[in-house]
């Protein structure tokens, strides 16, 4: 689909990438860069702990990763993933009433750490990859 926008893999990791990192800034600095649809009733977990699980972010994701492994390796981790995901998200309730609201705080900014240096990974692969493309393209 990327190449009906001749768009290669490599350029959409970049602008992935560059999501990803707001999402993280976000994150870390408590500020909002996207929009917000919805109101915030109170502190929750699941968005902490599994930040591209829905949304954009994931399908941003599968297609950065898509620009340095290979496609079993990416459905094996999903897999994985999914799994983890279907288990802490039973346990979500019970989870929050374990964890405090500075705990939780805590880890969302911690999360965004992790976040901010994949998207910087993300970044510096695939934008290599660009100029060495471009570099053999001349």
């Amino acid at each position: 689909m990327l190449k009906l926008f001749s768009v290669d893999i490599q350029s959409f990791a970049v602008a992935g990438s560059v999501v990803i990192f707001c999402m993280a800034i976000e994150m870390i600095l408590d500020v909002e860069i996207f929009k917000n649809n919805g109101p915030i009733k109170e502190a929750t977990l699941v968005p902490i702990v599994f930040p591209l699980i829905a949304g954009a972010g994931s399908f941003t994701t599968l297609l950065s990763l898509r620009a340095e492994y290979l496609p079993v390796n990416i459905l094996i981790g999903l897999g994985l993933n999914m799994l983890f995901v279907f288990v802490v998200l039973c346990a979500t309730e019970k989870m929050e009433q374990l964890i405090s609201k500075s705990m939780i705080y805590l880890l969302r900014k911690f999360f965004g750490i992790i976040l901010l240096a994949i998207s910087v990974r993300l970044f510096t692969s695939n934008l290599h990859a660009l100029l060495a493309g471009m570099e053999t393209g001349m």
